[in-house]
């Protein structure tokens, strides 16, 4: 038998816990967006230019050891018959931000959250350069479904790489935690 006067303050606690995690979130994502996307910080400090910048030189060399022959400038990969512009969106910079912000706002330890960071960080860009240079691939040796996999399923991909990679965040902030069992009385 559950005794209803505790289960309430407890399910009210859980809603405000939802609640916080959401707001949270989005004002921490409002931040980040403002931090790349306005002018006078983007001429101080060019975060998503710079990111974009770093994966590009990073994808033409992976493209290179392939047999793919590229050049590269800025934010432009030169193709044999394409030239990619990895700008926002492509850079996986979105997916880092998705991430981070959800790491950030989940209450645990600091140390836990910077392992997290780090660990996510390095997960998702290993696996966005992957989806680089597959997409880089496709517009060479595929071009008929370059724009298919790009539109429709590499976009797409980010995301739920970023989302798996915070649930295997959870995972790991939870192990060794004891469960919460409903006591029978």
């Amino acid at each position: 038998m559950t005794d209803t006067n505790t289960t309430e303050p407890q399910k009210k606690s859980e809603s405000l816990s939802v609640i916080r995690f959401i707001l949270t979130y989005v004002i921490l994502m409002g931040v980040f967006f403002l931090l790349i996307g306005l002018e006078p910080v983007k001429q101080v400090l060019d975060i998503n230019g710079g990111y974009s910048e770093a994966i590009v030189v990073l994808t033409a060399k992976i493209l290179e050891l392939f047999g793919v022959s590229s050049t590269y400038s800025g934010t432009l990969i030169n193709l044999p018959s394409i030239s990619l512009d990895v700008e926002f969106g492509c850079n996986g910079l979105e997916a880092v931000m998705i991430y981070i912000v959800a790491v950030l706002t989940f209450p645990a330890t600091w140390k836990n959250r910077l392992i997290g960071i780090v660990g996510g960080f390095l997960v998702i860009q290993v696996l966005n350069l992957i989806r680089i240079v597959a997409l880089a691939y496709s517009a060479v040796y595929h071009r008929d479904l370059f724009d298919l996999i790009h539109i429709y399923v590499a976009q797409g991909v980010m995301i739920a790489v970023a989302l798996g990679t915070f649930v295997l965040y959870l995972s790991y902030i939870s192990h060794g935690q004891p469960t919460k069992q409903a006591s029978a009385e």
